[in-house]
């Protein structure tokens, strides 16, 4: 990922599992905001044979998807029928306000 800033939507995050994900019944991005809130966004398989899965940031009536300055931490989690789970690896992107 580029520069990336708070309340920013022209943003997709994009991350790869290393396994191959056809049939995951579950495909989340989890991530960890700088203040330590936990969370995760359904994600949409771009090329299940590589394990790629992406999510675009929104601003909704709730907030902006991106919504605090500093270190973030994403990762990939993807759940098979079976009950199997693969994480991804993790990725650090510090985030900025506007104008720095």
């Amino acid at each position: 990922m580029s520069k990336v800033y708070i309340n920013q939507e022209a943003l997709r995050i994009r991350l790869t599992t290393s396994v191959v994900i056809t049939g995951a019944t579950a495909k989340k991005i989890k991530y960890r905001k700088p203040d330590g809130t936990v969370g995760s966004w359904n994600a949409e398989v771009e090329d299940a044979t590589n394990g790629i899965i992406y999510y675009d940031v929104k601003i909704t009536e709730n907030g902006a998807d991106i919504d605090q300055s500093g270190n973030w931490k994403f990762w990939a989690y993807i759940t098979f029928s079976d009950g199997r789970s693969a994480p991804g690896e993790l990725v650090k992107q510090y985030v900025y306000k506007e104008g720095e």
